[in-house]
């Protein structure tokens, strides 16, 4: 029988999920094939209600079965209150971390954990998106023990700033993909022959095109004749949504050539992806999602960045970057004349995003990624206490 980590007959991993639901299609599916190929690990899910409520909703609508735990996490008082809290949360849980072989995380706040007292806990990173921004190339990533990553771009950067080692990475894993992606059929939920703009502007302000030309987005096209639109932002502008957060959108009502959407499962699924014809946005990684699917792309410089040699913003070179909103008209035209000269550059920038990525397959390869790191670690830490045994009986 192989044996894991000290000594134990099986393994034991946990998949957690501290914040937007949007995080949990990326590592649930790989839970879900590790519990279901590998007998000899035990697989936990781990949350508050509401992740944990999601996370089972995904797996009942597609009629999984696996055998999987699910543990609540300890809330603190303000998180109850919904207070974001995360790194409470975190210090709350960090004795039942602590139980675990590896902690599998979405998300980067759970890097905290690597300042807690867990020394027999590898954390495993999957992260939950293949965008360009300069987050998704930040230090902490260098806390994982374990990476798993959709491509070599984002593999290629990680290894040049020395925050990731080639034989601690595993690329090739989207498991996102999976469940929803590419093969996610289009709803058209307009049926009236006009081409349909997907707005989705992201939530930090520094970066958002929201704040500044957002309005200004919804009444052109709330005015326009031409165009279709789904206002669906990232999840966490308006999280939670409320009926108080909708109130402004009142003005709207009626229209039936737009749909506003401030945080529903739609936002989480890849419909709305799957339903445009043209991506509007700013810096949300959801864009690489929807050029899975090669399609019209304008972006919002709001800030005025001078992005055009910033590694960080390369994917503003598969569209027409406008400054406001003024220059919708043109862009969008412009946009849809000229996209068949942009092809070649969406399919390669595609390609380097997700290029190992074999969609239905991108779990599996996830959960052996796992097992394999965690049997080398029980084999390097094996052979240490063989030699440590050797030193302490030598004459």
């Amino acid at each position: 029988m192989t044996r894991w980590r000290h000594g134990a007959a099986r393994a034991r991993v946990c998949f957690s999920y501290i914040a937007q639901e949007h995080q949990i299609p990326h590592s649930l599916p790989i839970a879900v094939a590790l519990a279901q190929d590998h007998p000899d690990v035990d697989v936990h899910i781990a949350g508050a209600p509401r992740q944990l409520s999601f996370a089972r909703s995904m797996l009942d609508a597609r009629g999984i079965q696996a055998p999987l735990q699910f543990d609540e996490l300890r809330q603190p008082l303000e998180g109850r209150l919904g207070v974001p809290c995360k790194k409470r949360q975190l210090r709350l849980n960090a004795l039942y971390f602590s139980g675990f072989d590896a902690v599998v995380v979405p998300e980067r706040t759970s890097t905290y954990l690597r300042r807690l007292p867990l020394p027999r806990t590898r954390l495993i990173g999957t992260e939950h998106g293949a965008g360009d921004r300069e987050v998704t190339y930040a230090p902490e990533v260098a806390r994982y023990d374990f990476l798993m990553l959709a491509g070599r771009k984002q593999a290629r950067r990680l290894l040049e700033l020395g925050y990731a080692r080639e034989e601690r990475l595993a690329t090739g894993v989207y498991a996102k993909f999976d469940w929803v992606g590419a093969q996610t059929p289009a709803r058209r939920r307009f049926n009236n022959g006009r081409p349909t703009v997907l707005y989705n502007p992201h939530f930090e302000s520094a970066l958002s095109s929201w704040a500044t030309h957002g309005q200004a987005v919804l009444d052109y096209f709330a005015r326009s004749t031409r165009y279709n639109l789904i206002f669906a932002p990232h999840l966490r502008l308006f999280d939670p949504p409320s009926a108080a957060k909708y109130r402004p959108f009142e003005r709207y009502r009626g229209l039936s050539h737009l749909h506003i959407d401030l945080g529903s499962a739609s936002c989480v699924d890849m419909h709305y992806t799957a339903d445009a014809d043209l991506y509007l946005g700013d810096v949300s990684s959801q864009v690489v999602e929807f050029l899975m699917r090669p399609r019209p792309c304008v972006f919002i410089n709001a800030h005025g960045h001078d992005w055009r040699d910033d590694p960080h913003y390369r994917f503003w070179t598969l569209g027409p970057v406008i400054e406001s909103a003024d220059a919708l008209d043109t862009a969008l035209a412009s946009a849809f004349a000229t996209h068949a000269q942009m092809v070649d550059a969406q399919l390669a920038y595609v390609a380097d995003s997700f290029g190992e990525v074999r969609v239905g397959h991108s779990a599996t390869r996830g959960a052996t990624a796992i097992t394999s790191f965690l049997h080398r670690e029980a084999d390097a830490e094996a052979q240490q206490r063989s030699a440590g045994l050797a030193t302490s009986t030598a004459p």
